[in-house]
């Protein structure tokens, strides 16, 4: 980069890597921070040392990347997976938006504006999330998952792969989620391996679990620690194991 360029981006610590002429005005970058040819940085961004920014990823105004970070990574199933990954070799990330302290996000996946993503979370490839949303810390969000506007997500839940989450849904700790019935025994097929969709506005509680394919109805909620085996209704409390219908919910006006 010329001296005009890291006047405009602002401070660059001179043991950083920016490979990028692509900086916004007001741009902090760390020491020991990678920040590849190809990669968009907006205005009044900061990277904190030791993060890595790779070819092909934009970041909006007033985004902040914590230490230790890695966005863009390549998805590799190493000869292991039965599924081959699927993705094209970009990330987007709306403004505002805060991905903590270890957190990887892979290619092709694309984050709203003013979310936050915790420490050490992970989101796979194909995935979108809306704006104004919480992935809290620890939490896994797994392969070709949409996440609606104003979700949360809390600390250490496992969101499996092709799975669907609405908006203003609140998923609790400790949450689980799976998407393939066989467990494994017939391989790969995106006819057989669905995860659970959870509609607009439900809540799921701590420890739940959710098998594949289930519908979680709008506005529904599931108490902690319970298993669900079948589709739930719209406004309607499930408890136990296997969760099973308690009462209906009434509507808030």
């Amino acid at each position: 980069m010329t001296e005009s360029s890291l006047a405009q981006a602002g401070t660059i610590s001179p043991l950083a890597v920016v490979q990028t002429s692509t900086i916004g005005d007001n741009v902090t970058i760390g020491e020991f921070a990678i920040v590849r040819a190809g990669a968009s940085i907006g205005s009044n961004v900061v990277i904190h040392p030791h993060a890595v920014i790779a070819e092909g990823v934009v970041l909006g105004d007033n985004v902040e990347v914590f230490p230790g970070a890695f966005i863009g990574r390549e998805p590799k199933g190493a000869g292991a997976t039965a599924r081959q990954p699927v993705f094209e070799r970009a990330v987007r990330i709306g403004a505002n938006t805060s991905v903590g302290p270890h957190a990887v996000i892979y290619y092709d996946v694309e984050i709203g504006e003013s979310t936050l993503i915790g420490d050490g979370a992970s989101i796979r490839e194909q995935c979108r999330i809306g704006e104004r949303c919480i992935i809290s810390r620890y939490v896994t969000i797994n392969y070709n998952t949409t996440i609606g506007a104003r979700t949360k997500i809390m600390d250490l839940t496992h969101i499996t792969g092709n799975c669907v989450i609405g908006a203003d849904v609140f998923v609790s700790i400790l949450v689980g989620s799976t998407n393939d019935n066989a467990i494994g025994q017939h391989g790969y097929s995106d006819e057989h391996v669905v995860g659970p969709t959870v509609r607009d506005g439900a809540m799921i509680g701590a420890g739940a679990m959710l098998l594949p394919a289930v519908v979680v109805g709008e506005r529904s909620i599931v108490g902690a620690g319970s298993v669900v085996t079948k589709s739930i209704e719209d406004d309607t409390l499930v408890m136990g194991t296997p969760a099973r219908p308690v009462r209906r919910l009434e509507r808030a006006p």
